[in-house]
């Protein structure tokens, strides 16, 4: 097998090419299925790009969420251990503020 970016020989077992270093084979990443040229999956149809975007998107979802929510919990336990010098008054403030929020 010759590789398609500096024409040498290569092993066909080979993922990178020896001399240039290119990429050799492409591994599909929703159905795990090698082939030799990247893009789309010959097995499964999925467009590498596109695939890796929207997992990429959603774990950006989701470690969003995960900071919200710690933030929150922050703020509350801040509020409660600040309640002997300003009254509590923040922390009455965040409850009502969260009653809203939930509740619309």
């Amino acid at each position: 097998m010759n590789c398609h970016k500096c024409d040498s020989e290569v092993r066909e077992v080979a993922r990178f090419c020896p001399r240039c270093h290119a990429t050799l084979r492409y591994q599909c990443p929703a159905c795990k299925h090698e082939q030799r040229q990247g893009g789309t999956c010959e097995k499964c149809g999925v467009d590498f790009l596109k695939y890796i975007t929207a997992m990429m998107l959603g774990k950006k979802v989701e470690a969003d969420a995960a900071h919200e929510r710690l933030q929150e919990r922050s703020g509350l336990l801040k509020n409660i251990l600040l309640i002997p010098f300003n009254m509590g008054i923040p922390l009455i403030r965040q409850f009502l503020s969260g009653t809203r929020k939930r509740g619309a």
